[in-house]
């Protein structure tokens, strides 16, 4: 897998929110189908982490990219809209500095791409945008054999984190869920029931987003929350 460390994350001086620019079912169920478009112009301080718009609403920053990934396998013209089993437009506002994110290699050379700075972002991205900005980005890039689970997965501040896109929300988050039980049970040594029993009380299932033509779920398993009996420690480091 290619383990993508994000080092540093920096949004530029201004940013972008567009709400009610398009006509799809949400949109029509909430009722601003019809238009115009509200547009949020903000000015961001990088250094104090906090923006400001133009409705005199103020709010701290988290950013991240919204886009890391590699191409699919399959040759051919693919859009960058939806996310993929190899990453791309995942849009998880957890992957912020000190994250890693391991993805699945598919071609010869990777071709990792990454983009779409957002300085912040709800979980579902529920207007089909963040605060869209520019992104000063530093990462590190290695590669890793033996990985705990075979999918997309991540260590981040937040805990560890494992994905699921589909356009059924349900089968997203069953996907979710399925990878977060192989990490657990490769964590405790544990079968796959009891891996589901320790997740139930652990575990939180959240949208990531809903705005890119499937739905993203990410499993979160905050770290240190599940430890070895008489321990403190968790139950392996970080990185495994």
């Amino acid at each position: 897998m290619l383990a993508v460390r994000l080092v540093s994350l920096r949004p530029d001086e201004w940013g972008w929110t567009v709400a009610a620019a398009v006509d799809n079912p949400l949109n029509r169920r909430l009722g601003v189908a019809g238009g115009p478009p509200s547009w949020l112009l903000w000015e961001l301080d990088a250094d104090k982490l906090v923006g400001g718009n133009d409705r005199g609403v103020t709010m701290d920053l988290a950013p991240f990219l919204g886009v890391i990934g590699l191409p699919p396998d399959e040759e051919g013209e693919h859009s960058t809209v939806p996310p993929r089993p190899s990453g791309g437009n995942i849009g998880c506002r957890e992957l912020v500095a000190g994250s890693t994110l391991y993805l699945p290699v598919t071609v010869p050379g990777a071709l990792l791409c990454l983009g779409d700075g957002h300085a912040a972002q709800g979980d579902g991205e529920v207007s089909g945008t963040a605060i869209e900005c520019g992104m000063t980005t530093e990462i590190v890039v290695d590669l890793v054999t033996g990985p705990p689970i075979p999918t997309v997965h991540a260590v981040t501040p937040a805990g560890r984190i494992t994905f699921g896109f589909s356009p059924d929300l349900n089968e997203a988050s069953a996907q979710a869920l399925d990878a977060m039980l192989g990490w657990i049970q490769s964590l405790f040594e544990v079968d796959r029931a009891t891996a589901l029993a320790l997740a139930s009380p652990a575990v939180n299932l959240r949208v990531t987003q809903m705005a890119n033509q499937v739905w993203g779920v990410h499993a979160v398993l905050p770290e240190g929350v599940l430890r070895r009996t008489g321990s403190e420690e968790p139950a392996l480091p970080p990185s495994s």
